[in-house]
């Protein structure tokens, strides 16, 4: 059949500055070779290739219920010819499961993380976070299919929503462009940040939050080698009680580290992101969390070792002592603060043993990105949600 489709999601390119964004950005072109029509529902300032909605209404109310205006707006302009909507994240769910009962259409929404996982947000959301997770909840039950990013994720959603009939919950991993994200040999912007390319690098690109285990990272590397450097290209954190904590262990890493570390608060464009990841021997990514990482992808593509903690999507992804090395990591001791400490030091073991063995870093580096190329297209990704749209239809049509 011609397959007509409307993505909501709240970040679209060019404005994205998560997992998420990158996702839609690179899903939606794919899915325009085999749809007929694939219309885009964002959030956010006007953008070519997409209807932005602004997160304004009501005004000065809770940042969640900001959200929940834009998700009305966003199922409103839903073209009424649909034949499924595919919602991204809790901003759009809302959005979906409103259009669906609207139009009376298939809702399919993508899991990429999920609010039980994620109970620091109520730092960030306040009372939010209740209507976040309640929006999230409402849509994964009533959705026709739910599409999650990895094996990992699909048992969390299992494990956090029980109700969900298994049958309804499908695999479609994210991806990696490998025509983008490759190997870049210039060195403009990696000097233009100071970096010694006659030293070990070890690089971080990620939000500053809970989720993203940052403050793992600094204080590991009080136990790096000597002459490894490390760059972390983080923008500011999401509250001020993860900015304290940041801030905290940054000030004794740089007593202890002067001259070795840097911190790039900006937003780098894509391409300086990939010739920095193609000069790192390694990148860490210690995050307490992580459906699937597509960061680690980019990493992988760009012929980069990576060192990750073991969690979620992680390890399929990372290939240990293949293409990087896993560390275990158990949500359920972080408040243990000798285990902690015992994952930060075993993270800061891993980096150096691939930072003291060159040879290793580069076979791990084109090792990754061969598994990029042959595992995480974005040409098979886009056809296997097709699959899911398809098996979403029918669904829809018995209920």
């Amino acid at each position: 059949m011609a397959l007509r489709v409307s993505i909501l999601t709240r970040e679209y390119p060019p404005h994205i500055y998560g997992g998420a964004g990158v996702h839609v950005g690179q899903l939606v072109p794919q899915l325009r070779k085999f749809a007929e029509s694939v219309d885009v529902q964002c959030m956010g300032e006007p953008r070519d290739g997409a209807t932005a909605h602004p997160e304004t209404f009501p005004e000065g109310a809770n940042a969640a219920l900001r959200v929940l205006g834009a998700d009305v707006s966003m199922a409103n302009a839903i073209p009424s010819n649909v034949d499924v909507i595919h919602s991204h994240t809790w901003y759009a769910n809302f959005a979906g499961l409103i259009g669906s009962k609207y139009l009376d259409v298939p809702h399919v929404v993508t899991s990429h993380s999920l609010e039980p996982h994620r109970p620091w947000k109520a730092e960030q959301l306040a009372g939010g976070y209740r209507v976040s997770s309640w929006a999230e909840r409402t849509s994964f039950l009533d959705a026709a299919a739910v599409i999650s990013v990895s094996q990992g994720m699909r048992a969390d959603v299992l494990e956090s929503y029980s109700d969900l009939d298994p049958d309804r919950v499908f695999v479609v991993k994210n991806g990696i462009d490998p025509d983008e994200f490759k190997p870049d040999q210039g060195t403009d912007v990696v000097d233009s940040l100071g970096v010694d390319r006659d030293r070990p690098l070890v690089v971080f690109v990620g939000r500053i939050t809970r989720q993203k285990g940052l403050v793992h990272l600094v204080r590991a590397a009080q136990q790096l080698d000597p002459d490894t450097q490390l760059l972390l290209l983080a923008g500011a954190p999401d509250t001020p009680e993860i900015a304290a904590e940041f801030n905290d262990a940054f000030a004794e890493l740089s007593k202890v580290r002067s001259g070795s570390v840097k911190w790039v608060q900006e937003m780098l464009p894509r391409a300086s992101v990939r010739q920095v990841l193609t000069h790192a021997t390694v990148f860490a990514c210690p995050s307490v969390y992580e459906p699937l990482g597509i960061v680690n992808l980019e990493a992988m593509a760009c012929e980069t070792a990576v060192v990750a903690s073991a969690v979620g999507g992680i390890p399929e992804v990372v290939v240990d002592g293949q293409t990087g090395t896993l560390v275990a990591y158990d949500p359920k001791q972080a408040g243990d603060p000798a285990y902690v400490a015992a994952f930060e030091a075993s993270f800061a073991q891993q980096i150096n043993a691939i930072t003291r063995d060159p040879a290793l870093a580069d076979q791990m580096g084109k090792a990754g990105r061969r598994r990029c190329i042959d595992e995480f297209s974005w040409e098979k990704i886009a056809k296997e949600t097709i699959a899911v749209y398809d098996k979403a239809i029918a669904i829809h049509a018995s209920a």
